[in-house]
């Protein structure tokens, strides 16, 4: 069995931003010699997610409408109110509609390799999804199998 790890490195340039990264992915699985197995695509930030979808503008601009409908950035979040924190390290953004929305999609997404290829249809795309950009951002890939 092989494990192979490698990180994507983005600049995300928008507070909301969906970034197709299916061919970075795919690129991984191909250095990686993987055949068989599963890939595992990961962000370490609470703040941004992961999801499978059909890459398309006009969904896509559903999937903000519809983000900024369900956690619209105008509502009161306990996360914002500064002076009531007590963490050290804070950069200061206002940002408790960008942690809301990414627990939706969740952290990660694992997706089959077969014959070396990422087992996603013609119409699926992976992306990684900025909720409170612009920032510099890690993804993580990890390729496990034969």
């Amino acid at each position: 069995m092989r494990i192979h790890k490698e990180k994507i490195d983005l600049e995300s340039k928008t507070q909301i931003e969906f970034m197709d990264i299916t061919d970075k992915v795919q690129e991984i699985v191909d250095h990686s010699g993987v055949r068989e197995g599963q890939v595992l695509v990961y962000v370490p930030h609470t703040t941004m997610g992961i999801a499978i979808n059909h890459n398309e503008p006009m969904l896509v601009q559903d999937f903000m409408r519809i983000m900024y409908k369900l956690v619209p950035v105008d509502d009161h979040y306990s996360h914002d109110l500064f002076e009531l924190r007590r963490e050290s390290g804070s950069d200061g953004r206002s940002n408790g509609h960008s942690h809301c929305k990414s627990i939706l999609l969740g952290n990660s997404e694992t997706i089959p390799v077969e014959k070396g290829k990422l087992l996603l249809t013609e119409h699926q795309s992976i992306f990684a999804v900025e909720f409170d950009g612009s920032r510099k951002r890690d993804i993580f890939i990890q390729v496990i199998g034969l």
